[in-house]
């Protein structure tokens, strides 16, 4: 072969007889180089040109940030789960007007003894029979969250009326609760049987409403229903909580949701 390698087989650098020619860098050489640079420029731009509009068009395709995003689509759905007619009223009023803002929310029935959980758009995803406290009342004995349990007397024992913004957290006992009223240490946790002779499973079975009094003022619930319903609904960032009264007109503890009617009759223009 006379020393000669196949082109195929030279080594980069190497030409098939020897080493490559080395690259030109007079003035020749320079002027080629800044032509090939020039003539690369321009083809540059010109793909730019064809590309900047295809660009804009996906930009403007592409979803917008959280501001953009779907407004929640609030519509009251109660399924066919049984409701008094109060709390179908305020039910639809909180999703008429979007009070809860984009939070679950939570009915308590009272007269019922009743728990209603709500998604922020107005479905409801469960409801069970709870224990509520022992005296009826719409209203918290003032300073009764300060006191030792011990202390509080049993016509003391209510669960206040009206709208909570509740958060989840843990009590004495390091117990998951959602604190509904932290103030008056109202909250809602799994039902305790602390006290054998209160019967609260027993109570909470009972169809009759005034069975399920019996607890200091917390709302007690099926440990099922608070590991499987409240607690992932509420557990993480809380939610609106309307507890509805039994003595008190439902306009009275929530003005701002429902129509005073006694109000609207007098404002009511006479012919």
């Amino acid at each position: 072969m006379n020393g000669e390698l196949p082109a195929e087989l030279a080594p980069p650098g190497v030409g098939p007889t020897g080493p490559a020619a080395p690259t030109r860098t007079g003035p020749l050489g320079l002027r080629t180089g800044l032509a090939g640079l020039l003539q690369g420029l321009l083809v540059g731009a010109a793909m730019l040109a064809l590309l900047l509009p295809l660009v804009r068009t996906l930009q403007g395709s592409m979803p917008r940030a959280a501001a953009a995003a779907a407004p929640l689509q609030r519509q009251l759905d109660l399924g066919t789960v049984p409701a008094s007619p109060d709390v179908r009223n305020l039910a639809q009023a909180i999703v008429h007007q979007g009070d809860n803002g984009t939070r679950p929310f939570v009915l308590i029935d009272k007269k019922d003894a009743r728990l209603f959980v709500f998604e922020a758009s107005g479905r409801l995803l469960g409801a069970s029979p709870i224990l509520l406290g022992y005296a009826a009342g719409d209203d918290s004995v003032s300073g009764i969250g300060q006191r030792p349990v011990a202390q509080v007397q049993p016509q003391e024992r209510t669960t206040p009326a009206g709208r909570f913004v509740a958060q989840p957290g843990r009590n004495a006992l390091q117990e998951q609760v959602v604190w509904v009223d932290y103030d008056n240490a109202v909250s809602m946790h799994r039902v305790r049987l602390t006290d054998p002779a209160e019967r609260r499973l027993e109570r909470l079975a009972s169809p009759r409403a005034a069975d399920r009094r019996i607890s200091y003022g917390c709302i007690n619930l099926p440990a099922a229903v608070f590991d499987g319903l409240v607690w992932p609904t509420l557990g993480a960032r809380g939610g609106i909580v309307y507890v509805l009264p039994e003595f008190k007109r439902l306009e009275q503890v929530f003005p701002t949701l429902l129509p005073d009617a006694e109000r609207a009759n007098r404002l009511e223009p006479t012919a």
